[in-house]
């Protein structure tokens, strides 16, 4: 449907607005696409003062390392294939067969699926059968852009970045999985209370938040560090050393993330009528059943994007994993600093570039996946609240 005429732009102002976007999106997108760019080619392109050279890499081409025009094709092809399964496809088949009626295990599940696909299809199924392609299709098949994995092959096999990997995934899961189990019932509670007290206490939620995590961390570290004796009448001589783990980096992250976590669910909450509850408590649920069977339902978008911005929060934190945890158990975000903290080449530059890209590889498949959900949970916490 139209806006009104009195509130339609003018086509001077409407001409504007889009290309402020343009450049605003251009420009934010510049450097994710240019470390793409660099991850792909030998050392000698990529730090080229000339941006033709590191786009087509001819040091690389030169090595015999390139893509053909049907390797480009078809793997912008199969890039969209992928993304259009997300955005199409991957949401009714979540809805139709999540396991058990539990929309968001379904949606992990997808998500880890999609992503499996995406990295396999890449990096192992499309490069043997393009190479076949290519011995018959004369000058379509011949190289003409720079192109080789090989930094990627030597950052998660060679310096074993996999294992920050699975850190990074142990962190975020624990931050994700607390703050939203104590946030939703929390903001529940907070939403459904007729108190004034519970306004207080999200005033000082979120005065706790806005503190530096440096002053949270050095709070902390005392008891990481002392936690064995602390633990030893409970635990006995087992008692663990938290300092250098994980789970140390968990709480401190939940303890900053769960302030805001509660506040946003609570805004979410209070947009869905408490008739809905009533009208449970009627049909005989208990006020568990209620929350979990009727309410949770719609609170899906709420929760899943709320989920995201806890996960970013694990996932791109370095102060405090940087602080608190070991060099055997470093996450990907502070274990990058450490292709410059040794005496760095342009091929440790390089592969420092091809950790980042990866980095970023996960966090365009979430919002990828989880577009819609995060659309409709931002709309319905901008409401009320």
């Amino acid at each position: 449907m139209a806006a009104p005429k009195a509130l339609q732009m003018s086509g001077s102002l409407r001409a504007g607005v889009v290309s402020l976007i343009a450049v605003w999106s251009i420009i934010a997108a510049f450097p994710i696409f240019w470390i793409a760019v660099m991850s792909v080619k030998e050392p000698v392109d990529s730090f080229s003062p000339h941006p033709l050279k590191v786009i087509f890499g001819p040091e690389t081409l030169a090595s015999g390392k390139g893509l053909s025009t049907i390797d480009l094709l078809i793997g912008a092809g199969f890039i969209y294939l992928i993304a259009w399964f997300s955005v199409k496809k991957l949401p009714r088949l979540v809805n139709d067969y999540s396991p058990f009626n539990l929309v968001f295990l379904g949606w992990i599940v997808g998500a880890l699926l999609t992503g499996f696909i995406g990295f396999f299809g890449l990096g192992f199924v499309l490069p043997p059968l393009l190479g076949m392609f290519n011995s018959f299709l004369g000058f379509l098949g011949s190289p003409i852009v720079g192109f080789t994995f090989e930094h990627y092959l030597a950052v998660w096999i060679e310096n074993e970045f996999y294992r920050n990997f699975n850190n990074s995934l142990i962190v975020t899961t624990g931050v994700v999985t607390i703050s939203l189990t104590v946030g939703t019932l929390a903001g529940y509670g907070l939403a459904r209370s007729g108190s004034n007290l519970a306004f207080w206490i999200l005033i000082a939620a979120l005065i706790f938040r806005a503190l530096p995590h440096s002053v949270l961390v050095s709070g902390y570290m005392p008891v990481f560090i002392n936690s064995a004796e602390i633990l030893e009448p409970i635990l006995g001589s087992n008692a663990p050393t938290l300092y250098g783990q994980p789970l140390a980096v968990i709480a401190v992250l939940v303890s900053i993330n769960q302030p805001f976590t509660i506040w946003m669910l609570r805004a979410f909450f209070q947009n869905i009528p408490s008739e809905l509850d009533e009208a449970a408590r009627v049909d005989g649920c208990t006020h568990l059943k209620a929350f979990w069977w009727v309410i949770m339902p719609v609170m899906w978008p709420g929760v899943i994007t709320t989920g995201l911005f806890s996960f970013l929060l694990g996932y791109n934190d370095y102060l405090v994993t940087s602080l608190l945890l070991d060099s055997q158990n470093q996450t990907m975000v502070p274990a990058i600093t450490g292709y410059f903290n040794r005496e760095t080449t342009m091929t440790d530059q390089v592969e420092a570039v091809a950790a980042a890209v990866s980095i970023t590889a996960p966090l365009f498949l979430l919002v990828m996946v989880f577009q819609r959900q995060i659309v409709s949970g931002l709309t319905a916490g901008a409401v009320k609240g």
